[in-house]
């Protein structure tokens, strides 16, 4: 798969028009840091070279491992602030929610039929999602890979731009698109993978940052909020500062974040801080942190003085995904003998 990857971005570079990305997050909280560097960057990449992008606001997805759907409509309008500030342009990428595209999600009955139970609980993001959850296997965390891959195949998406952590995804979604094509015609394209060599960057406390954990630095705090953030992180009495993610957690998730707005090496920077302790260290990432997103925050402000501007984007948004949905739909009832 990564030999293919390498190839597929060497055609990317060569022939962007060719290629159709879809991409996309469930909005269960704000959008942060790690988005930013983990796959906003990539997809303001794609979308500048010429790649057409869609990128889907997975609503429905929310409620794959929690009861509730409370802020997710906050959710939604904040993140199309976030991609708007960040780069994204909504001529260029359409901005959608899953809930509001009923096509799309018919899509999902027939691929079901194309896969297997067993197939399915193999799945690593179903027994990873499974695990952290607590609660018993429902059947939309069982089938969530097939979700994705009616995401992927509405817009007949031939590129997915993924970290190595989610290569199994696009292979079911390869399986399915292969399956239904044997089965009732060629209807799909098979998407490739585009391996993206994003840098890990870990949350406040060490482990991944992640919404659900509390440790992130959301890219719509305010300077102040960085800054008590960064604060309230827990570290250790140890005055000489070293990059040591196994035994010092919170101290090398604090060089991580700053290196990585500063475009540097944690290593560097803990020599940089050397004995100054963890209040220099926070210091420094709270700097580091509030210059780099600055230019990011000052756009967002500004666009977000347009009360509108997130609804009309995903209005938008969601007319073109429902007419590319429409489209695919018909043409997998034609294929199918279900169009009547």
């Amino acid at each position: 798969m990564a030999e293919r990857s390498a190839v597929v971005a060497r055609d990317v570079d060569a022939h962007p028009e060719r290629f159709r990305v879809l991409t996309g997050e469930r909005p269960t909280g704000p959008l942060h840091l790690g988005h930013y560097f983990g796959t906003i960057i990539e997809r303001v990449r794609l979308q500048e070279a010429g790649v057409e992008t869609v990128l889907v606001l997975a609503d429905y997805q929310v409620i794959t491992d929690r009861d509730t759907m409370a802020n997710v409509r906050q959710n939604v309008y904040s993140a199309v602030l976030d991609y708007l500030a960040a780069g994204l342009d909504p001529e260029a990428t359409t901005i959608f929610t899953h809930s509001s595209v009923p096509a799309l999600n018919q899509l999902i009955i027939p691929f079901l039929s194309l896969v297997t139970e067993a197939e399915l609980r193999r799945n690593p993001t179903v027994k990873s999602e499974l695990a952290s959850s607590n609660r018993a296997l429902s059947g939309l965390l069982l089938t969530y890979p097939v979700h994705q891959a009616a995401d992927i195949l509405f817009c007949k998406g031939n590129l997915v731009p993924v970290g190595k952590d989610n290569l199994p995804h696009v292979e079911m979604t390869r399986v399915i698109a292969r399956r239904f094509n044997e089965r009732y015609g060629d209807v799909f394209p098979v998407p490739d993978a585009l391996i993206t060599a994003s840098p890990e960057i870990p949350g406040l406390d060490g482990r991944k940052m992640s919404k659900s954990y509390g440790n992130a630095i959301a890219l719509s705090m305010t300077e102040d909020e960085t800054a008590a953030a960064i604060r309230r992180t827990t570290t250790d009495i140890d005055r000489l500062i070293s990059f040591d993610p196994q035994s010092r957690p919170g101290v090398s998730a604090l060089l991580s974040t700053a290196a990585l707005c500063l475009g540097k090496r944690p290593e560097e920077i803990a020599a940089q801080i050397g004995e100054k302790g963890s209040s220099e260290l926070k210091r420094l990432t709270t700097d580091a942190v509030n210059s780099f997103l600055a230019p990011l925050r000052a756009r967002r402000a500004e666009l977000a003085q347009d009360s509108g501007l997130a609804s009309e984007v995903l209005r938008r948004g969601n007319d073109r995904a429902n007419s590319i949905a429409a489209t695919t739909l018909d043409e997998v009832r034609t294929a199918m003998g279900t169009l009547y």
